[in-house]
């Protein structure tokens, strides 16, 4: 492994952190630097933030202590045990079959370890409470390019801000950029996506910069040309 694939590895273990909110100030800027060269690692952090903060969002103490299979799960488990037998048929090469209640024991038990604790992960989710959907903020968009319509709304977050951006005639299959624009002049990245050319495309973007800071966004092509601009 070379110094560089090194160093890149290194920083990648760092995503996770960064999406939590949880990076010491020189981590973040060292970070923040190789992200601003690093289109596959910005793509990453910016599908691990919006997990983060669902994560931040779960109440554990709303989860069912005690869950309860669904009704018919096993008579299921036992159907579908059934059914795996007659299509394999009988089992070769075995001298002294064990009785089918044993053998079939162990199977059982694996099964209805498996099924309970998927159905108490099922139930566990959904008696949790849902929560509020987020607030959304409704910002200015101004189309540079002609042939692009665009509309966005806002959402702050305790990591930064979310840039839900919906619009048309994005460039088949070209790759566009976004930027955040904080106070001080920083355009911090919030992700890419793909034009899909009159389809109204809608995409989630994620920065972070605190809604307090962000002063704008941009939308620019694989040239660099800005398509998109929105003062906040």
């Amino acid at each position: 492994m070379s110094r560089a694939d090194g160093e890149h590895r290194e920083l990648r273990e760092l995503l996770g952190v960064a999406a939590l909110g949880a990076l010491e100030p020189a981590e973040h800027d060292r970070l923040q630097a190789h992200l601003d060269g690093c289109p596959s690692c910005r793509a990453e952090l910016a599908e691990l933030t919006p997990l983060a903060a669902r994560l931040a969002a779960v109440d554990p103490d709303a989860l069912d202590e005690t869950p309860t299979p669904p009704p018919g799960l096993g008579a299921a488990v036992l159907a579908r045990i059934a059914a795996e037998e007659q299509r394999s048929g009988p089992p070769r090469h075995r001298a002294t079959p064990l009785p089918r209640r044993r053998a079939l024991r162990p199977v059982l038990a694996a099964a209805a370890v498996v099924g309970v604790a998927a159905a108490g992960a099922a139930v566990g989710w959904l008696v949790r409470p849902v929560p509020d959907p987020p607030p959304l903020e409704p910002v200015s968009v101004q189309a540079v390019d002609p042939g692009v319509e665009a509309r966005a709304d806002l959402i702050p977050h305790t990591w930064g801000v979310e840039v839900r951006l919906t619009g048309t005639g994005f460039a088949d299959g070209e790759v566009y950029r976004v930027a955040v624009t904080d106070d001080d002049g920083r355009e911090v990245p919030a992700g890419e996506f793909l034009g899909i050319g009159n389809a109204e495309l809608r995409c989630n973007l994620n920065s972070a910069v605190l809604r307090a800071d962000a002063v704008g966004f941009e939308v620019v092509d694989d040239d660099g040309d800005v398509v998109v601009r929105s003062d906040f």
